[in-house]
C-alpha cells in the first residue's frame, strides 16, 4: 500500500531519540512491502522551519536518510494544486492542505496525528 507522511511524522522519523510515532505508524513505515512517500512540500516546510530556528535538524542529513530508506519524494504536480483549490477551508496551513490534496489525487493513506487533516475526506491513519 502507498502512504504519505505528514511533515511532523517525517520529523519524528528523523529524530530517533525522541520519536513520537505510534506503534501502528512505525510498523507501517518499517514494512518493506509498503511504499512510503514524502511530499516536496514537507521538505520545503522543514527547510523554512530550520531557517527560522524553529527546528534544529540537518536538512542534508534528512535528505540523505530519505534516500537511504527508499522513501519516494513526490514533487508538486499541477493536478495536486487544482485539487487544493477545491478543498474546503477546514485547515489554514497551506502545506497540510497540499498534503491532503496529494493524498486524495494519489489515493494514498495519509499518516498524520493532525486532527484538522482528519476532518477532510481523505484516508488517514495514526
Amino acid at each position: 500500500m502507498k502512504y504519505l507522511l505528514d511533515t511532523h511524522v517525517l520529523i519524528w522519523c528523523a529524530d530517533k531519540r525522541n520519536s513520537k510515532l505510534s506503534a501502528n505508524v512505525e510498523k507501517i513505515i518499517l514494512d518493506p512491502k509498503n511504499i512510503i512517500c514524502i511530499s516536496s512540500a514537507s521538505l520545503w516546510e522543514i527547510a523554512i522551519k530550520v531557517s527560522l530556528g524553529k527546528l534544529t535538524l540537518s536538512l542534508a542529513e534528512l535528505l540523505g536518510a530519505i534516500e537511504k530508506t527508499g522513501f519516494k519524494v513526490l514533487h508538486t504536480e499541477s493536478v495536486y494544486l487544482q485539487k487544493l483549490i477545491d478543498l474546503p477551508q477546514i485547515h489554514k496551513d497551506p502545506f497540510d492542505r497540499l498534503l491532503v490534496a496529494t493524498a486524495q489525487v494519489e489515493d494514498m493513506m495519509l499518516l498524520t496525528l493532525d486532527e484538522n487533516i482528519q476532518k477532510y475526506d481523505v484516508q488517514w491513519m495514526w
